[in-house]
């Protein structure tokens, strides 16, 4: 029975945090047969890079939801390459119909995502959303529509 599993997570985390993240992600993952596996991710730089690089070195599918026409324009440009390679990696693409990259679209792609998956990664302090569509709005949501959630957060780390 084929999985699908979503992320969400915080952006911008420090290199240390990364490490200890990319470790929660693998461990997550760990117990799934990637041939059954598929990921789901706007691949965003962060978490949502990351576990699709995991996933698709691991043998997973990997799906990916695009918020909005513009929206790697309003990624970081040194996360554009990674972008770019994994989503020439997709076996799928979803997109939600937004043209401009905004808390909007960004929400509706999450919502999007949530409806893709079994089971939902979220990456996310316990602390509410810097702004509309945040990684707390996101786990708000998946609980909402019945998808489970995995928090992962590495002990005593802050943002």
């Amino acid at each position: 029975m084929r999985v699908r599993i979503g992320i969400t997570g915080h952006r911008g985390l420090t290199a240390v945090i990364e490490v200890q993240v990319r470790r929660l992600l693998e461990s997550a993952l760990a117990g799934e047969d990637p041939t059954y596996l598929t990921v789901v991710s706007c691949i965003a730089d962060g978490p949502d890079s990351w576990l699709a690089t995991i996933g698709l070195a691991q043998g997973a599918r990997l799906e990916v939801v695009i918020p909005a026409d513009r929206y790697r324009d309003g990624l970081p440009e040194w996360h554009h390459p990674s972008y770019d390679r994994l989503l020439g990696s997709a076996t799928a693409i979803h997109r939600t119909g937004h043209v401009e990259s905004t808390e909007a679209s960004h929400m509706a792609g999450s919502e999007l995502l949530v409806q893709q998956v079994d089971r939902l990664l979220a990456v996310w302090d316990g602390l509410p959303a810097r702004g509309f569509g945040g990684t707390a709005d996101v786990v708000t949501y998946a609980r909402q529509h019945g998808v489970p959630v995995d928090v992962l957060w590495p002990q005593g780390a802050r943002r």
